[in-house]
């Protein structure tokens, strides 16, 4: 393939990412209106409640245990839960993951922590064919997460997406990866070569083949024992309790 065909395809890739996440604003504004005027604004007050409550002031989440496994994958459950298995498909730089993480984030880590869900993280690069700056924001902030040790890993997932920037403009620069990490207790040496010389790149491909081989097409992508999730779940802290609290207790056959 020339360099002008990856070039087009990077565009397309991005485009189309685009379009999905003008679909997925439509169709929540349509379940919002179609609600009745009651219904949306209860929404809304639970929406804005909620962002407020993952932000710096909000009350702090209990977690369950967090490992990381072989893969670069995050795996956040209480000892002896097995499922139902949560998996989450997220691009650093994708807006509408922020908004996902405002969204549910918070409501995620209960479920686990309240041992009814495994959560298992896979961050990868959405945008790694994408023209720059979006390719190298997307690329950098996921080898950084890859740096980051396992028990503050949560911490600086957040801080990432706190952080995020636009599209179209240079971000996630490794002195900044670097200085966020700090203010999430992950400091030294080896950190910072870790960042600074992308020594995660075998796990950033990892990630990337991980995503492509479960057909992941956008982001956020998330899938409960295998099967996506739809909007509902996704952007509502209701709609994901109870996807989860509805699922069988058995593992996605993929989940490794």
């Amino acid at each position: 393939m020339s360099k002008a065909e990856r070039y087009r395809n990077a565009r397309e890739r991005l485009a189309e990412q685009r379009r999905r996440e003008e679909q997925r604003r439509k169709r929540l504004r349509a379940l919002l209106v179609s609600g009745g005027a009651i219904a949306l604004i209860a929404v809304v007050v639970v929406a804005v409640v909620l962002v407020r409550a993952g932000g710096d002031d909000g009350e702090a989440v209990a977690t369950a245990p967090v490992s990381r496994q072989s893969d670069g994958s995050i795996v956040m459950a209480q000892p002896g839960v097995t499922g139902p298995v949560l998996e989450i498909y997220e691009d650093f730089q994708c807006p509408a993951c922020q908004k996902f993480e405002e969204a549910t984030g918070k409501t995620i880590k209960q479920l686990a922590a309240d041992g009814e869900v495994k959560v298992i993280y896979r961050p990868f690069s959405l945008f790694r064919a994408s023209p720059e700056p979006t390719r190298g924001n997307s690329l950098r902030a996921l080898n950084a997460s890859l740096c980051a040790p396992a028990d503050k890993w949560l911490a600086y997932h957040d801080k990432l997406f706190e952080e995020q920037g636009p599209e179209s403009r240079t971000g996630f620069k490794n002195d900044d990866l670097i200085d966020w990490a700090a203010d999430v207790g992950i400091t030294g040496e080896a950190f910072e070569k870790c960042v600074k010389n992308t020594e995660r790149q075998s796990l950033v491909d990892q990630a990337n083949d991980i995503a492509d081989k479960a057909g992941v097409q956008s982001t956020p992508w998330v899938a409960l024992n295998g099967n996506k999730l739809g909007d509902v779940a996704v952007f509502t802290p209701e709609g994901m309790r109870e996807a989860v609290r509805n699922a069988p207790a058995s593992p996605a056959p993929s989940s490794g």
